[in-house]
């Protein structure tokens, strides 16, 4: 990884959580497959949204509104996975995960063409290290949830 792009190995994240929920509806039996789909699906926001997005936003002004985009695309995205999470092999994971598949295919496909060829060029050496070493070995913390997922809390002091 450490001389493959950032780009490339982002995409074969999407790469891996597609196969795994493609071989979850190929045998919805056995619930293995989208569960770790939607471990490293919602790890995979954790470190677009912690590690990569800010920094592309603050480096190019351009990008800002697309990372919005993303944002807002994710908090759909983890929602759907709640969903299946709650019911996996209930009656409706298999529409489920037909909508998260279509949804991810667009989503995925703007990322890779828009944010991701960005990130070698925009990120520090530093930022870009800290960024391949949560690649590597990082967790999603425990009770993270993706920023337009969180809910509203209105200021006390008004």
């Amino acid at each position: 990884m450490g001389t493959e792009s950032l780009a490339a190995v982002l995409e074969r994240e999407h790469q891996e959580i597609d196969a795994g929920i493609a071989a979850f509806s190929a045998s919805p039996g056995d619930p293995q497959p989208l569960a770790r789909a939607i471990r490293a699906l919602r790890r995979h926001i954790y470190l677009e949204e912690e590690f990569l997005f800010p920094l592309l936003g603050e480096a190019e002004p351009a990008l800002r509104a697309p990372v919005f985009v993303m944002l807002r695309e994710h908090a759909q995205i983890w929602a759907l996975l709640d969903a299946l999470e709650r019911e996996p092999g209930g009656s409706a994971g298999p529409a489920l995960c037909r909508q998260l598949a279509s949804q991810l295919l667009h989503h995925n496909l703007k990322e890779e063409r828009v944010l991701y060829p960005r990130a070698d060029d925009v990120l520090s050496p530093a930022a870009a290290g800290r960024l391949r070493a949560f690649l590597g070995t990082g967790e999603l913390p425990e009770g993270w949830v993706c920023v337009k997922a969180r809910p509203v809390t209105r200021d006390a002091g008004r």
